[in-house]
């Protein structure tokens, strides 16, 4: 709706405008059925839609790209389709799964939670997430606009493919908050069993890490520039995507550490506590971005950019802690305060190694420790929905 007051010539654009306003209505209508099935137990099943919605995707653009197509319009039109793929695939489990109850056969919703009272209590209940979901986008972008502006499109061009490789490894920390946000949001009433599942996915998270840490160094390190034009690897401005994205690997690794205390944020009794901790994160991060950014770009394009990768790893070591204190679990971190140590030093360690490329790389080994307990906490959260 911004858009004719912002862009003269908008009329030129209607037709893509349409369709990526389709796509957020239809990303939308898929939040229902995605969620009935994660409150089922069923977070596997909603994975699945997720993937076969990116599958389609992905297979639409490596038509379009064989096509030489470099139409914007029609990659919007794959992501439409990809989108309705997924939605229909949601639909459709929900209804085969979900059991069939008619909402006239429901008389007092209050039976679900002080929150389905009415439908004011309802709305006043779900604002703080509406309000979060607006702000929340910003988060991992304010660096790239800040690039942007500060240095200029080119480095923006190049950060902007080191951040699609780290947001393609964020989907790890964001799966494992899904399927924890109904366990927790189930106990959350029972301080004890909150802290045990508390505990059992901070152990999950500890088990991934080394996993996630070296497979993506791996897969960014031989794929990146097999994937992306010369532009993109070669450093010529004085940094390229794979050596940002070694930077950004640090700032994965303590937004997979934060997953539990996050996801206690999100299910816990006060709800506008969550949409503080998301508005402190973007306002940390325009400052600590901003400062750095326009501190280094001034040396050299380079400079800036790794500045904008430092800036988003900092960014996200205030999410890890903020988290902590505003969900009020800084006795569990004191009780793991070993593990929880080890992790952050050697996977930081680990992660300078690879932006130098020196052996400090393979210190990360060393978090591979943490691979028994991770498959015992997962074994710990499989039975439970088995019994289901």
């Amino acid at each position: 709706m911004g858009t004719p007051l912002l862009v003269d010539n908008w009329k030129e654009y209607f037709e893509l405008l349409v369709i990526c306003g389709a796509i957020a209505l239809v990303h939308i209508a898929s939040y229902a059925p995605r969620s009935g099935l994660r409150a089922a137990g069923q977070a596997r099943l909603e994975a699945w839609s997720k993937v076969i919605e990116r599958a389609i995707t992905v297979a639409g653009y490596y038509i379009l790209y064989s096509l030489e197509s470099t139409s914007v319009t029609a990659f919007a039109t794959v992501f439409l389709i990809g989108a309705i793929g997924g939605l229909a695939m949601a639909l459709g489990l929900s209804y085969s799964i979900l059991p069939k109850i008619s909402i006239s056969e429901i008389s007092d919703w209050s039976d679900l939670s002080e929150s389905w009272i009415d439908n004011k209590t309802l709305l006043l209940q779900a604002l703080p997430f509406a309000i979060t979901l607006g702000v929340l986008p910003y988060v991992i972008r304010i660096e790239k606009f800040l690039v942007a502006g500060e240095i200029g499109v080119d480095a923006a061009a190049v950060f902007h493919v080191a951040q699609l490789a780290w947001l393609a490894g964020l989907v790890v920390p964001q799966a494992l908050r899904a399927a924890l946000l109904p366990v927790l949001g189930e106990v959350r009433s029972a301080p004890e069993k909150f802290q045990s599942a508390l505990e059992n996915s901070l152990n999950l998270c500890l088990g991934v890490l080394p996993i996630g840490l070296f497979a993506g160094a791996g897969i960014v390190y031989f794929l990146l520039p097999a994937a992306f034009p010369e532009q993109y690897v070669d450093g010529s401005l004085g940094a390229s995507a794979v050596d940002l994205f070694m930077v950004l690997l640090a700032g994965w690794c303590l937004t997979l550490l934060a997953t539990p205390t996050y996801t206690a944020l999100q299910a816990g009794e006060k709800p506008w506590n969550f949409t503080l901790f998301i508005s402190l994160v973007v306002v940390f991060a325009v400052i600590i971005g901003y400062f750095l950014i326009d501190w280094k770009a001034n040396d050299s394009q380079g400079s800036g950019l790794f500045a904008a990768a430092l800036a988003s790893t900092i960014s996200s070591s205030f999410l890890l802690f903020l988290s902590i204190h505003l969900s009020s679990n800084w006795n569990l971190i004191r009780q793991r305060k070993k593990d929880f140590t080890l992790a952050i030093c050697l996977s930081m360690i680990s992660c300078y190694g690879f932006t130098t490329g020196s052996w400090l790389a393979i210190s990360g080994l060393g978090l591979f420790y943490f691979i028994p307990q991770g498959i015992q906490a997962m074994s710990a959260t499989v039975e439970p929905l088995s019994e289901e």
